[in-house]
């Protein structure tokens, strides 16, 4: 049987996880181009697979047609978008996750675009570099209150990361969460209205649904605080960002940090790129050594469980 994995991640941090797969007798196939696959590569290499550990790589119906052998699918992540899972189901063809083997990255990294927001330090650095000293006044993150929205792996990780460091936090989840769950990760559950209404960050941790396709637009802006800052690092879709950007142009919200984008890379000249008080990173949430490795080890888990080995 043979296993296609698609993410580059695996020939630096997943060798190990590839002898393992290796010695259960399985074929492995893995990008060690240091570059994704063209959409033409992908389908050539996956045709013939088993198993497929996919990054990026869109697994329409067509796609998923072609690959006649297809028993799983693994996503090197969490979100499935790009991939049909319906789809995948009527075929008979399991889809995992690896949840949870990037919580704390992706929780860590949104409190990092938090820290330089309140602080400032993206002003402060270009200042620098331009050749002045000016010195911006910031604020502190201990005693305001952060709203998590979402409150699966990284929104329970974030709530800890928050609360340690003297936040308030208030949670919402589509999902029923009880009270005494919330308090073991120092939230308080709210409804999303009022952890909109009450929150000086924002932080947003959906999958990406038709349910919470531009989950945040204009009227969920209108309900922020005029001083608040919207933080999203689930998806792209989740945000209108048209309509994000008039709100940070008429000054209903302060800021927003993202390390998600509708469309990855935007293009140059895309609008919000030109607000000082956008920041956006290139999807790295999860981009951390460790979480690396731990997602290898994990969606290997998953194909071997899931072939029977």
């Amino acid at each position: 049987m043979k296993v296609l994995i698609t993410p580059r991640g695996f020939a630096k941090y997943g060798l190990d996880e590839v002898k393992r797969m290796e010695s259960k007798g399985l074929e492995v196939d893995y990008n060690d181009t240091g570059r994704a696959y063209s959409p033409e590569q992908f389908l050539k290499k996956a045709t013939d697979a088993d198993a497929i550990i996919v990054g990026v790589d869109r697994m329409g119906d067509e796609v998923i047609d072609m690959c006649s052998h297809l028993k799983v699918i693994c996503k090197f992540g969490v979100g499935t978008d790009n991939i049909n899972v319906a789809h995948a189901a009527k075929r008979g063809i399991f889809v995992g996750r690896t949840v949870g083997s990037n919580s704390l990255s992706v929780a860590e990294h949104v409190a990092a675009l938090m820290f330089a927001d309140a602080k400032n330090l993206w002003p402060a650095l270009r200042e620098v570099k331009g050749g002045g000293w000016g010195k911006p006044t910031g604020t502190e993150l201990a005693g305001k209150t952060l709203g998590i929205v979402g409150f699966g792996a990284i929104g329970k990780c974030l709530s800890r990361i928050a609360a340690g460091i003297g936040m308030r936090v208030k949670a919402y989840d589509a999902l029923v969460v009880d009270t005494k769950t919330a308090e073991e990760y120092g939230a308080e559950i709210a409804s999303f209205d009022d952890l909109l209404e009450g929150s000086d960050y924002v932080s947003l941790h959906v999958p990406l649904l038709e349910s919470t396709h531009n989950l945040i637009a204009e009227p969920e802006l209108k309900l922020m605080k005029a001083n608040a800052c919207l933080v999203n690092a689930a998806r792209g879709g989740v945000v209108d960002e048209g309509d994000l950007y008039n709100a940070l142009m008429n000054g209903e919200i302060r800021s927003a940090c993202f390390d998600v984008y509708s469309k990855e890379p935007p293009a140059p000249d895309d609008r919000l790129l030109s607000l000082d008080n956008f920041l956006l990173t290139p999807h790295i949430g999860s981009r951390t050594n460790e979480s690396e490795a731990r997602t290898c080890a994990v969606s290997t888990g998953v194909v071997l469980e899931h072939l029977g080995l």
